[in-house]
């Protein structure tokens, strides 16, 4: 944790009242830094409230997957500034091509619609995949771990 995130962390601390909350990560939404402030926006505005990510990565960067109430994560800007703490409150698998319009909509991007959602994320996994994993993967029947979480602190 850095000297900006740690002192976000501390005011956190000061002004809640859940005992002993564990820290998680300090992490951003996208690819980008633009990418990471127009979502963080939408994160605070409460219109974001759920993320996709693939599960082949957790495979490939051998991670653990995500798990509701369990730690408190605290969100970044493009800027690397730390605008929220959330918790994690629910965590599913699902297939790409069985993501729900509901999930979609919680998601909070463009137009809501799961046609917006499928779209902007097959385009965003197909180049993550090619430029950074130089892999191929079978996206429309992959694994998508579902998460929705809460703004605890901003």
């Amino acid at each position: 944790m850095n000297k900006k995130e740690a002192a976000f962390w501390q005011k956190f601390l000061s002004q809640t009242t859940i005992e002993n909350p564990i820290f998680g990560e300090a992490w951003s939404f996208g690819a980008t830094d633009e990418m990471a402030d127009e979502l963080a926006k939408l994160v605070l505005n409460g219109t974001k409230t759920a993320t996709a990510s693939a599960k082949v990565e957790y495979d490939w960067e051998n991670e653990a997957l995500p798990k509701s109430n369990h730690h408190y994560d605290m969100l970044l800007d493009g800027s690397g500034n730390p605008v929220a703490v959330l918790m994690t409150t629910k965590v599913y698998m699902t297939k790409f091509c069985e993501v729900t319009p509901e999930h979609a909509y919680k998601e909070g991007e463009g137009d809501l619609s799961l046609k917006y959602w499928k779209q902007v994320h097959y385009n965003f996994w197909q180049t993550l995949f090619k430029d950074i994993y130089n892999k191929e993967v079978d996206i429309t029947n992959m694994e998508v771990v579902c998460e929705e979480f809460e703004i605890i602190y901003k």
